[in-house]
Order: structure tokens, then C-alpha cells, then sequence
């Protein structure tokens, strides 16, 4: 077993493991990835404040996101096709974020279903939905979340268009993958992650396939997919789809405070500050430098997540520190659930845990609910200063 201390040992491991088509998947951004990659260089432009002479006893990680107790301010992220990663994906990680204390998310385009985690877990997750045009469709998919007793969902509203990732294109991504020379030659060399595949009946969409009207193959599922996916959202149908779940709703894929005062308006439990990991609009803002607009507008009256470039735990106290809430990790879950399955999910979250907790320490706190901008040193042009704002 090879020495885990942070989450690039993860992430080396994962690549090492899982065909090159799923690796390119998750460790991808659009167009030239600008974005996807100053979502994480723009943390190091954030330095802390070290402060000494503090007791540092009895020390606490623990607080609430959207009033559910965690035993950190992290939730695991919606990522599709999570099942390709390693067999029986999602289940995997959702046992492991129940057992750590943190909320887990399942995707509407994930592999195992919605049925398949709650029959596998027992504490609640959110669902994350999109803005799809088919309302009866909707309306069945979130009973079936209802039933499955998920606490919360997650509207992800940055997707009615899709961003190019020229690696997904070039690799021609599917679920299950489409078998060309390359990558039958590619997965003969990913012996574990073969056999697991092998040894799963979950391959393929299990929240549309045999649930969406028409879709009853992966073959079927792509023409459903394109045509899916609402071009006409606007704030008007965002409430329908609110009203339409009647519980808790978080919002995901805010960068802007205009945006985010809408959600407000709309009354929406939470929001999500999220360039999608710079998988959509290349060259928009890192999702750390929009944080503080953001939470300076609306972060009295809706609870403010964060999303986005998130790879240790100093990230995550450096976007607390900046008002948010708590954050949605991604990547980091997903190298950990590549790499070793369920034990490599364990590992990322206690990776993050004990980087978030010694660096609070060293700032001085013992108490992350007490931790606030003071612990850092911002660089005065941080946030842009751009003509015409």
C-alpha cells in the first residue's frame, strides 16, 4: 500500500488505474482551460496569517450545512458517470461520506441509481437535477428522490449548453465506453478496474435509462440527451422546478452577484459559487476570486457554498474564511474512488480533514466557526478591478 499524504498521491494512483477515457473525463476543462486551471493557482494568490500562543486543545472541525451537522463543511460533489471511475461508484462514495459525517450528492447522470444508493446507505443525500424540458420526466425522477429520502437538490443551473472539452471529444466518452482500437489497447491495461466492471451490472445510466420515455439503451440515451437539456431556462422555470420538489433546494453554478440576489428572490435554501470546475464558460472568473462579491451581496440572507479548485484542506479554510459555508469537492473524491475505491474516498475526506484542521490550528483557532477574513492576507486587486464595474 503506497504512503497517501495529500491528494496528488490520489490522483497519481488514479491515473495509473482507470482507462484514459474516465481519467480525461474528470481531469478536464473547456476550450483552452484557462479557468480549470486558475480555479486552483488562483488559491495560492491567498496567504494566511500565522499566529502563535494559542491554546490549541479540544479543537473542532464540526458545523452545519444547510442546518444538517457535518463533521466538516464539505459535501461531496455531483459528478456524472462516477460508475466508470470504479465499479459501483456512487455507492462507494456514499458509504464513505456517511461514515465520515459529510453529505454525499448523487447525479441525475450517474451510473447507479438513485434506488441503488438509498438501498446501499442509510443517512440521506442530496440529488442533484438539471434543467431538463421534460416535465413528466422531472416530476417522476424527483418522487423517485422523495421516496428514496433525499434531503435535499441540487439545481445545477450552468448546463443548458454545453462547454466543449475537446479531451471528451477525442476520446469519444460513453457509458458504457465505445470499444475502438484505443481503448479496448487502453483498458487492457487496467486489470482491477476491468474486473470490477466485469463483476457489476450497473454500466450505464441508471436514473434515465428505463425511465426516460424512448431510452431503453445507451444508443437511445444520446439522442435523448441532446435534446433534453432546457435552452430556454430562465429564472421563471427554475422556480417551477422548486415548487415542483417543495423542500429543500440548493442552487449551483452562481458567479455573479446579480445572479445570486435572483436566487435569493426565488427563495432557494442555498447556493453553490461555481464555475462548474471550469468545465463550461472558459475563461470566466476562478471560482475563488467571485466568492467575496458574491457573499458581500447576498451572504446574510442565503446560506453561500463554494465549488470549484478545492485539492486540500487549507483550500477549504481559505474559502471559509471568505464566507462560504462550505464547499463541494469533486476531483479530490473522485482520484480517491479511482485509486482504491471506497478506501480512497475515506482517505481524500481524512487528507482534507487534517489539513483543515492543522492549519486552523496554526492560524490560531481552534474553532471553525470562528474562523473568518482576518486569517488571511488578501492581495488588494484580488477580487479585479475591471472597467465599467
Amino acid at each position: 500500500m503506497p504512503v497517501i499524504t495529500c491528494i496528488d498521491d490520489l490522483k497519481t494512483l488514479y491515473k495509473r488505474r482507470v482507462p484514459k477515457m474516465f481519467y480525461d473525463y474528470a481531469e478536464t476543462g473547456s476550450w483552452s482551460e484557462q479557468t480549470f486551471r486558475e480555479n486552483t493557482s488562483d488559491f495560492d494568490k491567498l496567504y494566511f496569517r500565522q499566529r502563535v500562543a494559542v491554546d490549541m486543545t479540544n479543537r473542532t472541525t464540526k458545523t452545519q450545512m444547510i442546518g444538517q451537522d457535518v463533521s466538516m463543511p464539505v459535501a461531496l460533489a455531483p459528478v456524472g458517470l462516477t460508475g466508470m471511475q470504479h465499479a459501483d461508484g456512487e455507492i462507494l462514495a456514499a458509504r464513505a461520506a456517511e461514515k465520515f459525517g459529510v453529505p454525499f450528492t448523487l447525479s441525475t447522470l450517474s451510473i447507479c441509481s438513485i434506488e441503488d444508493v438509498a438501498k446501499n446507505t442509510k443517512a440521506p443525500f442530496w440529488f442533484q437535477v438539471y434543467t431538463l424540458k421534460d416535465d413528466d420526466f422531472m416530476e417522476r425522477l424527483m418522487g423517485r428522490a422523495r421516496d428514496a429520502g433525499c434531503s435535499a437538490i441540487v439545481i445545477t443551473l450552468d448546463l443548458q449548453v454545453q462547454g466543449q472539452r475537446h479531451k471528451d471529444l477525442k476520446n469519444g466518452l460513453s457509458a458504457p465506453p465505445k470499444l475502438t482500437p484505443a481503448s479496448i489497447a487502453n483498458m487492457a491495461t487496467k486489470i482491477g478496474w476491468g474486473l470490477g466492471m466485469l463483476q457489476t451490472k450497473r454500466r450505464s445510466f441508471g436514473n434515465v435509462v428505463g425511465h426516460a420515455k424512448g431510452v431503453t439503451n445507451p444508443a437511445s440515451l444520446s439522442s435523448w440527451t441532446a435534446e433534453a437539456f432546457d435552452h430556454a431556462l430562465d429564472w421563471t422555470r427554475v422556480k417551477q422546478l422548486m415548487d415542483m420538489w417543495g423542500g429543500k433546494v440548493i442552487l449551483k453554478g452562481i458567479m455573479d452577484p446579480e445572479d445570486a440576489r435572483r436566487a435569493v428572490d426565488l427563495g432557494a435554501d442555498a447556493i453553490v459559487v461555481s464555475n462548474h470546475g471550469g468545465r463550461q464558460l472558459d475563461g470566466a472568473l476562478s471560482s475563488i476570486r467571485a466568492l467575496p462579491a458574491i457573499v458581500e451581496a447576498v451572504g446574510d440572507q442565503i446560506e453561500v457554498m463554494f465549488d470549484s479548485g478545492i485539492r486540500s484542506g487549507q483550500d477549504i479554510l481559505k474559502a471559509r474564511a471568505l464566507g462560504a459555508s462550505g464547499v463541494m469537492i469533486g476531483r479530490s473524491w473522485v482520484y480517491g474512488l479511482g485509486a482504491m475505491g471506497q478506501p480512497g474516498v475515506k482517505k481524500a475526506l481524512e487528507v482534507l480533514h487534517k489539513e483543515l484542521d492543522t492549519t486552523m490550528a496554526l492560524c490560531g483557532h481552534r474553532n471553525l466557526n470562528d474562523v473568518g477574513r482576518d486569517i488571511l492576507l488578501i492581495p488588494e486587486d484580488f477580487e479585479g478591478r475591471w472597467q465599467g464595474n
